[in-house]
């Protein structure tokens, strides 16, 4: 079965028509040829796939397309839509944290999500304090990205750039 839906993909308005089994992945990298989400695992277990949904950092690869008609969606590239660098991506380059690029993109949307999140008081399994502000230390912010793997091993230099960015 088929329907038509439509998306927001970083500002860009899409119109398309999938099968109701097409993942928000398979809809940015094959119907829409938007290669920033990678797939990696195609089970949610590696986050080479995320990006913002509505605002939300999603694992891609586990959101069925359907389920998120009229939804605004955020990739690495849209990050930075004047061709500037997100601060995230300069930090990343400055740290030398994106070694061979295949879980840049997700990690960089991972870790804007995180900071929003962070902002608004959202605590994480290593948080000392619930009540207080967020501190993003190095093991707040390494807990927080746990859900990205770096097939690299960069994640010193990613946390780097992550709390470069926090500060």
């Amino acid at each position: 079965m088929k329907l038509d839906l439509t998306l927001t993909v970083d500002g860009h308005h899409h119109s398309l028509t999938v099968d109701t089994r097409t993942t928000v992945l398979d809809a940015l990298r094959e119907h829409l040829d938007i290669t920033s989400p990678k797939k990696g695992c195609d089970h949610g277990q590696c986050g080479a796939c995320t990006v913002l949904l509505d605002g939300r950092r999603t694992l891609s690869c586990l959101s069925l397309a359907v389920a998120h008609d009229g939804a605004e969606i955020t990739t690495a590239d849209g990050l930075a839509p004047d061709g500037e660098l997100h601060p995230l991506q300069q930090a990343f380059v400055d740290h030398d944290a994106y070694q061979c690029g295949y879980c840049t993109p997700g990690q960089i949307c991972s870790a804007v999500g995180m900071l929003d999140e962070a902002a608004h008081g959202a605590p994480s399994v290593v948080t000392d304090d619930l009540t207080g502000d967020v501190r993003l230390d190095r093991a707040e912010i390494a807990e927080r990205l746990s859900g990205n793997l770096c097939r690299c091993g960069a994640y010193a230099h990613i946390v780097d750039a992550v709390e470069q960015v926090a500060r």
